[in-house]
């Protein structure tokens, strides 16, 4: 039997987002069609990923600025104000592309399952998207791997 690919244990044709949709709408989409990440699209052009732990965001941890008194004046020092409105941004993370993790990891449409598997784990990725000659065509998880060695075995 031929060893299996990431074609073959795919999702094919996963939901994907633009970077512009608000977080509030992935999360919904999420939700609603239960799935853990959506491939970020520009136009066909594969750009980012976004995942549930992407949202939650729970560890957050925003580090208010350092404030300088001067004259009976509050100045914002402006490397801490610059962290500050970064930290903000991916907290409240107005839209996708503020949340995203952007160049993620992907793989050929005709990578081993094995190989996938070792570098989803080399790489610590639950989810990857598989590509076909640079188009998204699918998305793999690691229960997809599962799946795939329970029916094999």
């Amino acid at each position: 039997m031929a060893e299996l690919t990431a074609r073959d244990i795919m999702t094919p044709d996963p939901l994907t987002v633009t970077g512009d949709l608000s977080v509030t709408d992935a999360a919904r989409l999420m939700v609603e069609n239960r799935v853990g990440a959506l491939p970020v699209l520009d136009g066909d052009e594969l750009v980012g990923i976004v995942t549930e732990g992407d949202l939650i965001m729970r560890d957050v941890k925003v580090e208010f600025p350092t404030y300088l008194h001067l004259l009976d004046g509050f100045i914002m020092y402006p490397p801490a104000t610059a962290r500050f409105e970064s930290e903000l941004k991916k907290a409240v993370g107005a839209t996708v592309a503020d949340v995203m993790s952007s160049d993620p990891v992907v793989v050929e449409a005709d990578t081993s399952v094995g190989d996938l598997a070792t570098m989803m784990v080399d790489r610590d990725v639950s989810r990857v998207p598989v590509l076909d000659g640079g188009k998204l065509v699918g998305i793999v998880s690691k229960s997809d791997i599962v799946r795939s060695l329970i029916a094999e075995g």
